[in-house]
């Protein structure tokens, strides 16, 4: 099985990945400098991401440390959510949302999409987006402003459905495969990189309930190997962190 492409390791890259790894996500500039000779980034170009970061608006300085913005905080938030899904017994009732709202501004669609897909609903077709009524989580704003929620149960087969609103098999493919190469990755740059894209991957997990997964469904292998990788590379981060 082939390993999927791995975006290549910057000194962003490892900011970033960093700092949403840990909690709370705030480190002195030296520790980010001593993080990114890990893996063999010279320190004046870990200070000029540094610098670029905050520009951009993903990392705000205070008394010599960085932290993440709002926005990335977010994203923190989606991804622990990711590792360790809330999810509730399921009756197989689905959750159903149909946009009311009218005369909506691009802004709107656009944050509307993101949300929907942070919310692992799926498009059935335009203004309707729908899941397994099996997750416990808030539904943002933007959200509740512009859509109707409802809840149904297919008279079909739900499994058959959920295939045609997911790519089951190749989000299955995709995962077995990074688990793999991250089980078998050597040295802390090839794990580290892996990990980042195996944590990308798990936020496009559907999150289904059991009874419409394929066999095999290696979701939660996934999520093992990842937690793995987190473990070790929190004892590399103290050890290196030490004053």
């Amino acid at each position: 099985m082939d390993t999927p492409h791995i975006r290549p390791l910057t000194a962003r890259s490892v900011v970033l990945s960093t700092l949403l790894g840990v909690h709370p996500p705030r480190l002195a500039a030296r520790h980010l400098v001593r993080v990114g000779d890990l893996f063999g980034i010279a320190e004046g170009t870990v200070r000029v991401a540094l610098s670029r970061m905050v520009t951009s608006g993903d990392l705000v300085q205070t008394d010599g440390r960085y932290a993440l913005t709002d926005r990335l905080l977010e994203r923190q938030a989606r991804q622990d959510e990711s590792r360790r899904p809330r999810t509730r017994p399921w009756d197989g009732a689905w959750e159903i949302a149909v946009i009311t709202a009218e005369r909506r501004p691009a802004a709107d669609r656009a944050a509307l999409r993101q949300a929907m897909s942070a919310l692992r609903l799926a498009e059935l077709r335009e203004g309707t987006w729908l899941r397994p009524a099996n997750l416990d989580r808030p539904r943002p704003g933007t959200v509740v402003r512009q859509c109707t929620f409802l809840e149904g149960r297919p008279e079909q087969d739900p499994a058959a459905l959920a295939r045609t609103l997911w790519d089951l098999d190749g989000w299955a493919a995709t995962a077995e495969a990074l688990r793999a190469a991250l089980a078998g990755a050597d040295g802390i740059a090839e794990r580290f990189t892996l990990a980042a894209a195996a944590l990308r991957h798990l936020l496009r997990d559907p999150i289904l309930p059991p009874e419409l997964l394929p066999p095999g469904w290696p979701g939660d292998a996934l999520r093992g190997g990842y937690e793995t990788f987190e473990t070790d590379f929190a004892r590399l981060l103290t050890s290196e962190l030490q004053p």
